[in-house]
C-alpha cells in the first residue's frame, strides 16, 4: 500500500476529479507521488517526505516549482490544463498536475537497442520522440526558460509516439533573485558548461541555466537511452567531482562505438546536441527544423 498521501490534497483534488483513489508510484529522496484517479479526470501528485534524511528542501522546490507552472502558463510555454492544483499540508507542501499517460523514456527505447531495432518504423519512431521533445523544449526558451533538468526520467512517451516533459521545479526563467539556488540536476546528462561552472562556484551559488543545457541534456538522454551507454566515461563509484571535472573536459563516448545499429543522421543529431561549447549546439527551433527535413 506505501504511504498515504495528505489528506489536504486529496480533498482538494476530489472537488475537481470527483471521489478518487490514490496509487502510490515513487518514495524517494525527500518526496512522494501518487497517481491519483477521479471519476472526472487523473492527475499526478506529489509532496515532501518531511521524515526523510535531511538533504535538499523538497516543500521548498515544490512550492517553487508551482510558482515555475504559473509563470510558464502565463508565458504560453505549457498548457493551462497541465497545473491541476497546489498547496501546504501539516508536513509540507504538494502540488498536483495533469496525468501524462505514457512510458519512461528508457523503458520506451528498449526496442532500439538491439541490433533488432534497425527497422524503418523504429527509424521514424525516434525521430519523432526527438522532434516532439525539441518542439516542447522551443516553447520554453522562446519565453525566456530552460528546463534545466532535461533528463530520461523526466521524459516520458506518449502510446502516440511523442516525448512529453515534466518536472519544473529547477527549471530557470528570468526571476533569479527569489529562487533556490540551481546546482545542476541529475550528473550524466549535465552540459559541459554547467559542470564547469559547479566546480568553480561555491555550494550556494546560482547557476543559470541555459537553453544550450537543455540541447545537451537532450542529446545525452537519446545517446543514453539509444546505445544503453552514458555519453560520458566514468565509473559508477567515481567521485561526483571527478565526473564533472570529465564531462567539463568533453571525455565523450564515441556514439559510433556505442551505438547498437548504423543510423547516420540519428547519430548527426546526437552529436550536434553534445557540442562541447554551448554557442555550437543547434537550438530547440534548428533541432525542430533539422529532424522535419530528416524524417
Amino acid at each position: 500500500m506505501g504511504a498515504a498521501p495528505p489528506v489536504e490534497a486529496v480533498t482538494a483534488l476530489e472537488q475537481l476529479l470527483g471521489p478518487a483513489t490514490c496509487d502510490l508510484l515513487s518514495d524517494r529522496r525527500g518526496s512522494r507521488a501518487w497517481k491519483v484517479n477521479g471519476s472526472r479526470g487523473t492527475a499526478a501528485l506529489k509532496a515532501n517526505n518531511p521524515e526523510a534524511a535531511p538533504g535538499r528542501d523538497k516543500a521548498a522546490e515544490m512550492a517553487q516549482e508551482d510558482r515555475h507552472l504559473l509563470a510558464l502558463t502565463e508565458a504560453g510555454a505549457i498548457s493551462p490544463e497541465y497545473w491541476v492544483g497546489a498547496g501546504v499540508w501539516d508536513g509540507g507542501r504538494w502540488l498536483a498536475v495533469r496525468w501524462i499517460e505514457g512510458t519512461p523514456l528508457w523503458n520506451a527505447l528498449a526496442p532500439a537497442r538491439g541490433p533488432e531495432g534497425d527497422r524503418p518504423s523504429v527509424r521514424s519512431w525516434l525521430l519523432g520522440n526527438a522532434r516532439t521533445w525539441a518542439e516542447q523544449l522551443e516553447r520554453l526558451h522562446v519565453a525566456g526558460w530552460a528546463h534545466a533538468d532535461v533528463q530520461p526520467t523526466n521524459t516520458l512517451i506518449t502510446p502516440d509516439g511523442r516525448a512529453a516533459i515534466f518536472d519544473f521545479a529547477l527549471s530557470c526563467g528570468p526571476e533569479v533573485t527569489s529562487r533556490l539556488p540551481y546546482r545542476g540536476a541529475l550528473t550524466h546528462t549535465t552540459a559541459p558548461e554547467i559542470a564547469d561552472a559547479l566546480l568553480i562556484t561555491p555550494a550556494d551559488t546560482h547557476i543559470q541555466a541555459q537553453p544550450a543545457a537543455d540541447i545537451w541534456g537532450l542529446g545525452a538522454s537519446l545517446f543514453w537511452c539509444w546505445t544503453g551507454h552514458r555519453p560520458v566515461r566514468y565509473a559508477d563509484d567515481t567521485p561526483w567531482t571527478d565526473k564533472l571535472r570529465a564531462i567539463a573536459d568533453g571525455k565523450r563516448l564515441r556514439i559510433d562505438d556505442a551505438r547498437p545499429w548504423s543510423f547516420p543522421v540519428f547519430e548527426e543529431i546526437i552529436a550536434a546536441c553534445l557540442a562541447p561549447a554551448a554557442d555550437e549546439r543547434p537550438t530547440a527551433a534548428d533541432l525542430v527544423t533539422i529532424i522535419e527535413e530528416a524524417q
